[in-house]
């Protein structure tokens, strides 16, 4: 391969890789990730709330009964990991698991397909379409789990109980609370960094996959692999959404646990 094909190879590259925001630094939005995480949340929304509408006690229809089917799903998974009266984890539950599925999928499209329509008719200048591939979506989202972890914490332990849980385990003696707040402190912030890093982590390198094989192959072959590991990464987008929804659920039950 010659230098000029290397370099226009990496510019493909970098050019997928590159967000289209506003600002710099530390104060830079990336618009087109939040862009199309409103769009998916506002798709679920829309979507889930015809088929409520329009539910029927006969025969469903083939939406109805995949809707029905996801909802009893999520509904299971509540009852068997959260062991508390609740209104908010199973509809909550639901919303994660579809969105970040939703957003997920979006891996599934073709790599030049909107980022093509963003240049040629709207003229943006890069455009990823993968918000699940983007830290900062994925540690929001941790982010707001994180603020309900510690509300549930409060909610059901009290201030004091929970100030206790942090400076009195495991250890339970005066002299050891520095050394319990640092062991707690470290392990309640690792729980959404973990549901962050875990999904960004693993839907950025299937988009860089998506991303070298149009980059590195002429696209008359591109199919020999990208088949192959679209397949594949229908299981993955599937199972990140499914442990997302999982350690949301876990967490928040043990946030509600009273010791």
């Amino acid at each position: 391969m010659s230098g000029e094909e290397i370099s226009t190879t990496q510019e493909y590259i970098s050019h997928h890789l590159t967000q289209l925001r506003i600002g710099t630094g530390f104060w830079s939005i990336n618009i087109d990730s939040i862009f199309f995480s409103v769009m998916l949340g506002v798709i679920f929304l829309v979507l889930f709330r015809k088929v409520a509408k329009n539910v029927t006690k006969g025969v469903p229809g083939k939406l109805q009964c995949a809707v029905e089917l996801v909802i009893d799903f999520v509904d299971s998974s509540v009852r068997d990991m959260y062991h508390r009266e609740s209104k908010v984890i199973a509809p909550l539950a639901l919303t994660v698991f579809i969105w970040v599925f939703l957003m997920n999928f979006m891996d599934l499209l073709p790599i030049d397909f909107l980022p093509y329509i963003g240049q040629h008719i709207f003229r943006l200048k890069a455009l990823r379409v993968v918000p699940t591939a983007d830290l900062n979506i994925t540690l929001s989202m941790a982010l707001g789990i994180f603020i309900l972890i510690v509300f549930y914490s409060i909610k059901v332990k009290g201030l004091f109980g929970f100030l206790k849980s942090l400076t009195r385990e495991p250890f339970n003696h005066p002299s050891l609370i520095p050394i319990n707040f640092i062991l707690e402190g470290v392990s309640l912030c690792s729980k959404p960094l973990s549901l962050g890093l875990r999904l960004f982590g693993n839907m950025y390198a299937g988009e860089l996959i998506f991303t070298l094989i149009a980059g590195l192959l002429p696209w008359w072959l591109q199919w020999v692999l990208n088949v192959p590991w679209a397949i594949f990464h229908i299981l993955i987008i599937t199972l990140q959404a499914f442990i997302f929804m999982v350690l949301t659920i876990i967490y928040l039950s043990m946030a509600s646990e009273e010791h």
